[in-house]
């Protein structure tokens, strides 16, 4: 039997288990579990079976022989006085990372995605100038001054693949992970309002863009990134010149400028439009109005949809003629958990399997 104990620990963080958990729900004790998930140990075929059931995952799942990767770069928190991330929620969605890429990695078998952008990379060390670097990438993707119109669809365009997940129900907004041979993925949080979904896609974008190895000052240098690429200071000057900022001025231009009021607040403060007491009394009314948390809904436009992954399920549906069932087993998943992972609509079923290219 080839050694199964990497998937089996990615089974068990992806549900959220701790190992002393698990051992007694598979039928051993933590000791041996743990020489099991570090492959000195094998385990029994009772102990898959029970793996199996307790993971909600079918047996051939233990049995990937893709690479496991750590970490990535950086996730952040969505709201402040959530910023606590546990080792156990890091650890599901590192799992999650994982398994949506060996997916990724499977369905690219038998798709080729040529695109009409790539990612530049713009060393931070290097340029120094993080308003240097939103322009460059601006510019590289031949993005037209004003509002950025539809930002995953820019994304998807340069070959990254965004996704939307719960996140292990974690306080993480967004993640990004890009792996060597790899299309790089962004996940999303789901619970976030489109402005939120538009700013946390921008800031990954900046650590693609600026970040290889993790720094002390990444999360500020990729929120400035977000705020210089959505908002650049030479187009959004005419929006606050000759205004007085106040919060009817930041709602009327938040569907312009698909952004946050208090993206709008904070870029104005950094451009020099809203003096340091006339901020304070704005933030203070945000927090007054419960506005931190959510906006007023009149002000709200619609999230931006991904394409890239219904794309390539459409194609392994229809050019591909794969089944549901078919494409479970091909991704050593159950087929509610696909559903759930990939929010796909019922197939029907046949056989030929033609190679096919998607352009984006």
């Amino acid at each position: 039997m080839q050694p199964v104990g990497g998937m089996l620990r990615l089974a068990r963080q992806r549900k959220g288990f701790h190992q002393k958990d698990a051992a007694p729900l598979l039928g051993v004790e933590q000791p041996l579990l743990s020489r099991i998930e570090n492959e000195l140990a094998q385990p029994s075929e009772e102990t898959l079976h029970r793996a199996a059931r307790v993971y909600e995952v079918p047996r051939t799942f233990f049995f990937m022989t893709d690479t496991i990767y750590g970490p990535p770069v950086s996730v952040h928190a969505m709201w402040r006085k959530k910023a606590d991330v546990s080792a156990r929620d890091m650890d599901a969605i590192v799992a999650e990372l994982n398994i949506r890429s060996m997916h990724l990695r499977r369905f690219m078998e038998g798709v080729e995605l040529k695109t009409k952008a790539d990612i530049p990379k713009l060393d931070i060390e290097e340029y120094k100038d993080v308003e240097r670097i939103a322009a460059i990438v601006r510019a590289h993707w031949k993005v037209p001054s004003g509002p950025v119109k539809n930002l995953t669809l820019l994304v998807e365009r340069a070959g990254i693949v965004v996704m939307f997940s719960a996140l292990a129900n974690t306080s993480v907004s967004g993640v990004t992970f890009s792996i060597p041979g790899m299309l790089p993925i962004i996940l999303l949080n789901e619970e976030q309002p489109a402005d939120r979904v538009r700013y946390t896609l921008a800031h990954e974008i900046g650590h693609l863009v600026m970040h290889r190895f993790p720094s002390l000052h990444m999360e500020d240098e990729a929120n400035a990134f977000a705020s210089a690429f959505l908002m650049p200071a030479n187009d959004i000057r005419s929006a606050f010149l000759g205004r007085n900022i106040d919060l009817p001025v930041l709602g009327a231009l938040k569907p312009e400028w698909r952004v946050s009021m208090q993206s709008l607040l904070i870029r104005a403060s950094t451009l020099g439009f809203v003096p340091k007491g006339r901020q304070q009394y704005l933030w203070k009314q945000i927090n007054a109005n419960g506005l931190r948390l959510r906006e007023p809904p009149q002000f709200d436009f619609s999230r931006e949809t991904p394409t890239i992954m219904q794309r390539i399920f459409d194609i392994h549906r229809t050019a591909l003629r794969y089944s549901d069932d078919e494409l479970a087993r091909m991704l050593n998943v159950n087929k509610a958990e696909m559903v759930a992972m990939y929010s796909t609509p019922p197939a029907t079923n046949d056989n030929s399997r033609p190679k096919f290219t998607i352009m984006t």
